[in-house]
């Protein structure tokens, strides 16, 4: 009797190495991820990635704000006014006007920009003279000047004037910057005007932003880092000597660390703040969530926008708010260190100091790493003198981005395309 071979019986089974499986799916997503990585790249590397990074960012901010406008107001719009929509539809009136604006700047020719930066830069001292000496106080700050119904921040205009004059004054220096006398005059005396002017108003926060646009200047036209070590030395022990002398500002910068410690006092706006944020989680509580602007949190719609922020869309949407800064100022010094006209470089990085600068000291305010000393988070917060100012920066830098040679090549090319189209039908 013949036994049958298990052989023939069945198909012999392959063995495989232990852990196989394992290693051919991470192979897999590994696969996957650096495919995923050379797109990003490719995507990135394209002649318009800097146009649309910055046209998205800005776009997709904004309409963050509007939405953040409208839901950390809506309380105090209906106590003061009777409309939960009030203070909204005025922040939409100056989008109205901001964002034709920033179109207009975006098509500028580069020559009509350096043309308006000595007009810019006195209109914008005489203005911050006006406010010395007719100035309205707000919240202890005399940076206001009433023009009828109107009330505008001149020192939110002058941000963007001083960054333009600068950047157009180092452009004529361009072959002699090596030199510290070119480097420094007249820039640094002029700044120092418009600073003094800012300071008269006790607007120290102000300030200390156009401090940071001056020495980011000074920094990418090459000053020594001695200049910046004496600089920060005497900007220092000026600003402890103003803060000294307010006991307001005083108390807040003894109380920013902990604002616990005073909390029915100075502490009370940064320790809601701290509130507002910790119970956001995650994802947070949605879009109108937030509990503490029902009056707990003093400025919701301006300064502390972020906390509402981070109370109704979580750390996700901080994370994404910040992120959406850091692609502006990723792709705005991609157009800085590609352009070949010195203008445009000291212009795009001066306005990437100012708005990032900004920012950082708005959230740091809000997380109570530094003290609360009133600067509102740009695009985002309510305020038409800081958005229009803003958005024309914004727009200003997209041209340049549009006016890259290649990206002006890839402009011409689609629109060529678009109307070969046309022509076809």
């Amino acid at each position: 009797m013949t036994t049958a071979n298990p052989e023939d019986a069945e198909p012999a089974r392959v063995r495989r190495p232990f852990g196989s499986g394992a290693t051919a799916a991470w192979r897999g997503s590994h696969h996957a991820l650096s495919g995923g990585i050379r797109s990003l790249r490719n995507a990135i590397d394209k002649p318009l990635a800097s146009y649309y990074l910055l046209l998205g960012a800005s776009a997709l901010l904004l309409t963050i704000g509007l939405i953040m406008v409208l839901s950390a107001s809506s309380v105090r719009s209906y106590l003061t006014y009777g409309d939960s929509y009030a203070v909204v539809k005025r922040q939409l009136m100056w989008v109205a006007i901001g964002l034709p604006c920033a179109w207009v700047a975006s098509r500028l020719p580069v020559r009509h920009v350096r043309r308006l930066a000595y007009p810019g830069f006195l209109l914008a001292l005489v203005l911050l003279a006006l406010v010395a000496r007719f100035g309205v106080l707000i919240n202890g700050n005399k940076n206001w000047l009433a023009i009828g119904p109107f009330t505008m921040q001149p020192a939110e205009v002058a941000k963007l004037a001083i960054v333009l004059w600068a950047a157009n004054i180092y452009a004529h220096k361009e072959r002699r910057l090596g030199e510290l006398h070119h480097l420094l005059v007249p820039v640094v005396p002029g700044l120092f005007a418009v600073i003094g002017l800012v300071l008269v108003g006790r607007d120290l926060g102000t300030a200390l932003v156009l401090v940071a646009i001056l020495l980011g200047m000074l920094w990418v036209v090459g000053a020594p880092l001695r200049l910046f070590g004496l600089s920060l030395s005497v900007l220092g022990a000026g600003a402890l000597a103003l803060a000294a002398t307010n006991a307001e500002r005083l108390k807040r910068i003894t109380t920013f660390t902990d604002p616990f410690k005073d909390y029915t006092d100075a502490g009370w706006q940064p320790a809601h703040g701290l509130y507002a944020l910790s119970s956001g989680g995650w994802f947070g509580h949605g879009i109108g969530g937030s509990q503490q602007k029902w009056g707990d949190l003093p400025e919701a719609h301006t300064d502390f926008i972020f906390a509402v922020l981070g109370e109704e869309l979580g750390l996700v949407g901080t994370l994404l708010v910040v992120a959406l800064f850091f692609t502006i100022a990723y792709a705005a010094i991609r157009v800085a260190m590609n352009t070949e006209d010195p203008f445009v470089r000291y212009a795009t990085f001066g306005i990437v100091v100012w708005l990032i600068g900004q920012m950082m000291i708005n959230v740091g305010m809000v997380l109570a790493v530094l003290p609360v000393i009133g600067i509102p988070l740009p695009i985002v917060s309510y305020g038409g003198s800081a958005l229009l100012p803003s958005l024309v920066a914004l727009g200003l830098v997209i041209g340049f981005a549009r006016r890259e040679p290649a990206a002006a090549a890839a402009l011409a090319a689609r629109r060529r395309d678009r109307s070969a189209g046309l022509a076809a039908r």
